[in-house]
């Protein structure tokens, strides 16, 4: 897979054109091209979009409207009370007729065709699982929704949702606890493809779960980074082969610090391996893939890596940089 590069070239401007309260402390935004500017780049069920809120604060949010509207985005945007402050300015500022600066969509969450599908969703995890839905629904393939929350208010788009009957469950934790993951696997076909996103405990649990059934892994996207145990950092260095340079990268500090700290300024945005703005392609050595954003089976291919967490196995890595 090559990464989809994200850089301040992909910067556009949009309107927030219609704002909506769609949950406790959650906010619908739908956005539309800025006078003067062009239409909106093309995108996929699973895709997602920065939003830069400010010079230094840049935050990812999933595309939760129709893929095949070249209009409108829509996102949704959880405050976040503890958080690191960009939901919170966001929740301020993102009022109808401003302006905000986007990225072009990128997608590391992609729906891969199958007969069949389980989702399953955490809070306000629901909004790439809804576009999901919306293209699973027109292909006919059969499909079920397992979505839970602190309590019902705090689930966004739960009245969007009771058009499909049946095949959503709603299952606030308030009202029925924990999700019984192992239930709703026992009741899914064995080659149903399972997509989740939401809080790091669920995610691991249905990891456990899957694993448990002799499933394949799930398809997930995270909203924080792995925990990575017992992991071993040694000097390494890199070669830059666009760039004709190698760099030093001491233990302690990232691929990505240490071509800062050589004067170069890659791409990046979270530094925490969840974004995917900073993918680069690996040319020769062995990646110690730390990123919560690669498949099992992207990561044995080797042919690229997130800079800001990912490590080397032996003493050298080629990147296309």
């Amino acid at each position: 897979m090559k990464p989809a590069r994200a850089d301040r070239t992909s910067d556009m401007a949009v309107l927030v054109n219609e704002r909506l309260d769609v949950a406790d402390d959650v906010i619908a935004l739908t956005l539309t091209p800025a006078p003067g500017t062009d239409g909106l780049p093309a995108w996929g069920p699973g895709a997602h979009i920065d939003v830069v809120i400010s010079d230094s604060v840049t935050r990812q949010y999933s595309l939760c409207g129709d893929p095949r509207d070249r209009d409108r985005y829509r996102i949704a945007i959880l405050r976040v009370a503890d958080g690191r402050g960009g939901s919170q300015l966001l929740h301020d500022i993102a009022v109808p007729g401003r302006e905000l600066i986007v990225r072009a969509p990128r997608n590391h969450f992609e729906l891969v065709p199958a007969e069949s599908y389980l989702f399953v969703a955490g809070g306000i995890g629901i909004t790439p699982i809804l576009a999901m839905i919306a293209s699973v629904e027109r292909t006919g393939s059969d499909w079920k929704l397992l979505y839970g929350g602190r309590t019902r208010a705090s689930m966004a788009y739960r009245d969007e949702l009771a058009a499909y009957g049946d095949r959503v469950v709603l299952q606030p934790q308030d009202e029925f606890g924990l999700l019984d993951l192992h239930g709703v696997l026992s009741n899914t076909p064995r080659g149903a493809e399972v997509y989740a996103c939401g809080p790091e405990p669920l995610l691991t649990a249905l990891e456990a779960a899957c694993s448990h059934q002799g499933r394949a892994a799930p398809h997930s996207e995270r909203f924080s980074p792995k925990v990575i145990e017992n992991a071993l950092d040694i000097q390494f260095e890199v070669r830059l082969e666009r760039s004709d340079r190698t760099v030093i990268v001491p233990a302690g500090r990232s691929v990505l610090e240490a071509l800062e700290a050589d004067g170069l300024a890659p791409a990046f945005t979270c530094r925490e391996g969840t974004c995917g703005t900073c993918e680069t392609v690996v040319l020769a050595g062995r990646v110690d893939h730390r990123d919560s954003l690669l498949s099992n089976e992207e990561k044995e291919a080797n042919d690229t890596m997130m800079i800001c967490v990912s490590r080397c196995h032996d003493t050298r890595l080629v990147l296309d940089l």
